[in-house]
C-alpha cells in the first residue's frame, strides 16, 4: 500500500480550504496522481464547495482532507455527512484538523475528544487517532489568522475511518431458524415418556394394592341432615334494627314504607278544609287546593306536608 493508503487504480478526492497553501497543495496532487495512474482519477475540491458538486454516491476509495501540509480545516458536520456520502462503501477517509486540548468559549474548534466522535455520528466506522502533535509554528500563525484563535493549547490530529461496507438506505434478507411447525391436526407433538406418566388404564385400576376413597364415606350425619329453611333465610332490615330499608332492599321493607307514605293523609283540625280557601285556617295543609267534596281522597305533595 502506498502512501497515504492509496493504492493503483483507486479514486481519490483531495479536499482543501483557503488556509491551504498553494504550493503545498501541487505538490500533495501531484504526489497522489503518481500513486493512482493517469486517468482523472484525483479530484480536487474546496471544503465550502464540497456540498454543491456534482459527485455522485459512492465516488471515491478514498479521501484525503486537511492533509495539505500548513492546512488548517475544520470539519463541520454537514462536511463530514458529505464525505460519507460520496465514500464507496468500505473507502477509507484521512483528515488531519486543529484541536484543543480542553474545551473553550471557541466553538469553532473541537476538541481531541469530541473530533472521533463527529466522524462516528456522521456514519463512519473504525474511527482511531493516528497521530497527535503540536502546530509548527506556520500552523499556529495559520490558525490566528483563519480562526481567530489566540491560545496556546492547540494541537493538530490525524484520524482516520472508514464506511461501512454497505450503502445508506441498502437492504439484505435475513436468514433466521424457526421451530418446525405442528402437523396439519394443530396439536403439539408430546414425549411418549410424558404422556405415559399421566396416563391412568384400566389394568391401574385393578390393581389390588391400590385403595379408592368411597365418597360416601366423606360426609358425616350432619351432612346429611336436611337444613331449617328459616336458617336459610337472609335477616331483615326490621330484625337487623334498621328504621329505614336498605339500598337494593330485598326484605319487603321499602314497599312498605313507601305504601305507609302514600298512604298517610293529614286530617283536618276544623273540619273546614273541602270548602275551599275561605274557610281554611292558617295553617291549613290544603290551602291553594280547589274545594272538594267531604270524604273524597285527597293527595297532597311532599312539600305541602311541611310547616310553613
Amino acid at each position: 500500500m502506498g502512501e497515504y493508503g492509496v493504492e493503483p487504480g483507486q479514486r481519490v478526492a483531495i479536499i482543501w480550504d483557503s488556509s491551504s497553501p498553494v504550493e503545498a497543495l501541487k505538490d500533495l496532487v501531484d504526489k497522489i496522481q503518481v500513486l493512482v495512474g493517469a486517468d482523472n482519477r484525483v479530484s480536487v475540491e474546496n471544503i465550502n464547495q464540497l456540498s454543491q458538486s456534482a459527485h455522485r454516491e459512492s465516488s471515491f476509495d478514498v479521501i484525503l482532507s486537511g492533509m495539505v501540509p500548513g492546512s488548517t480545516a475544520q470539519h463541520s458536520a454537514e462536511v463530514l455527512a458529505e464525505i460519507a456520502r460520496i465514500l464507496k462503501p468500505g473507502g477509507r477517509v484521512l483528515l488531519k484538523e486543529p484541536v484543543v486540548t480542553e474545551s473553550g468559549n471557541n466553538s469553532r474548534i473541537k476538541t481531541a475528544a469530541k473530533l472521533p466522535t463527529a466522524l462516528t455520528l456522521s456514519g463512519l466506522v473504525e474511527v482511531k487517532e493516528l497521530q497527535k502533535e503540536a502546530l509548527t509554528p506556520e500552523e499556529a500563525q495559520s490558525v490566528r489568522e483563519h480562526l481567530g484563535y489566540q491560545g496556546n493549547d492547540l494541537l493538530i490530529v490525524q484520524i482516520e475511518g472508514r464506511k461501512p461496507n454497505f450503502e445508506v438506505g441498502s437492504s439484505s434478507q435475513l436468514k433466521l431458524s424457526f421451530a418446525k411447525k405442528p402437523g396439519p391436526s394443530g396439536k403439539p407433538s408430546v414425549d411418549p415418556a410424558t404422556a405415559k406418566l399421566w396416563t391412568l388404564s384400566a389394568n391401574d385400576m385393578n390393581d389390588e394394592e391400590m385403595d379408592l376413597l368411597d365418597s360416601d364415606e366423606l360426609l358425616d350425619s350432619e351432612d346429611l341432615k336436611k337444613p331449617d329453611p328459616s336458617s336459610l333465610r337472609a335477616p331483615s332490615c326490621k330484625e337487623m334494627g334498621k328504621k329505614k330499608a336498605c339500598k337494593n332492599c330485598t326484605c319487603g321493607l321499602a314497599e312498605e314504607l313507601e305504601q305507609e307514605k302514600k298512604s298517610s293523609q293529614p286530617k283536618s283540625a276544623c273540619g273546614n278544609c273541602y270548602l275551599g280557601d275561605a274557610f281554611r285556617c292558617a295553617s291549613c295543609p290544603y290551602l291553594g287546593m280547589p274545594a272538594f267534596k267531604p270524604g273524597e281522597k285527597i293527595l297532597l305533595k311532599e312539600n305541602q306536608l311541611h310547616d310553613a
